[in-house]
């Protein structure tokens, strides 16, 4: 198991990465930065997978339902061992590459589903754990990040109904609440509101924490109840878009896009400045 500084210096390392490629390919950028303190401790602290035993049948599995954070993924499972950072940054968006902004299992094995169209993930992700369920398998987990904004697909929540008949307790899905979308503010589109308050009325156990400290994210994942349970699990990650850059933060503009020469100097400056304020006491 990691400590919280490991792993703090991990997820500063994926963003570092991320501004990299940001600064040659357009990527999903504000939504990659805003949930990489969750994915580097589920990828690095959590999950059970093991890259050289890919299809292991004890394996936990992860579904990315928010799809547009397949950079971030790959990120992560990079510092995983999946393959190198440098695989990310120079096969992206190739014609031979196997990353892209939309992750696929055709062309990268590392990818449990291909994902992408939202509300599709979390349907999926249900099944594969009543799948498991019906293997019995009781020690597997299957994890799936998804976006605030996508919860108004009505899919997110047949599947959610769906994973508390069956009793899904192996079913870990996280919620990337950052508050935005492409179009802007959610408060100001579909007006979802409390979105944890949806999730425990459906009748799921609810776990809210800031999505952006390493601490809670840790704590949280590791007080899960067992696979073996029989609620499944949601956790309300309260982040912010753009998380570690400061013209990124909280800007719609930065949903997507591509960073300049400069742009990537001033964000780089501000993520190794703000991880030796964090650690220098």
């Amino acid at each position: 198991m990691k400590t919280v500084k490991e792993l703090d210096k991990a997820a500063m390392e994926i963003r570092v990465n991320l501004l990299r490629l940001c600064n040659r390919e357009v990527i999903h950028i504000g939504g990659d930065l805003s949930i990489t303190d969750v994915m580097t401790v589920l990828w690095l602290n959590q999950i059970h997978y093991d890259p050289q035993n890919i299809y292991d049948e004890t394996r936990d599995r992860f579904i990315l339902s928010k799809g547009h954070a397949s950079a971030v993924t790959s990120f992560c499972q990079a510092a995983l061992g999946c393959f190198s950072p440098e695989d990310v940054i120079n096969e992206y968006a190739t014609d031979q590459g196997r990353f892209s902004m939309h992750s696929c299992n055709l062309v990268n094995p590392y990818v449990e589903v291909s994902t992408g169209s939202l509300g599709h993930g979390m349907p999926v992700a249900c099944g594969i754990a009543a799948g498991l369920r019906l293997k019995g398998n009781t020690s597997s987990r299957v994890y799936t990040v998804m976006g605030d904004g996508e919860q108004s697909e009505g899919s997110i929540w047949e599947a959610a109904m769906n994973a508390v008949h069956y009793k899904l307790g192996n079913l870990v899905a996280v919620v990337d609440c950052n508050g935005l979308e492409a179009d802007g503010f959610i408060k100001d589109i579909t007006g979802l509101n409390d979105i944890a308050e949806k999730y425990r009325c459906f009748g799921w156990n609810v776990i809210e924490i800031d999505g952006n400290n390493i601490a809670e994210i840790k704590n949280a994942f590791a007080n899960l109840p067992q696979a073996s349970s029989l609620q499944p699990t949601c956790i309300i990650a309260h982040t912010v878009k753009g998380k570690g850059v400061s013209f990124m933060e909280n800007n719609v503009r930065w949903h997507t896009g591509k960073i300049t020469e400069d742009e990537l100097e001033k964000a780089l400056s501000e993520l190794y400045s703000a991880y030796e304020r964090r650690w220098s006491a």
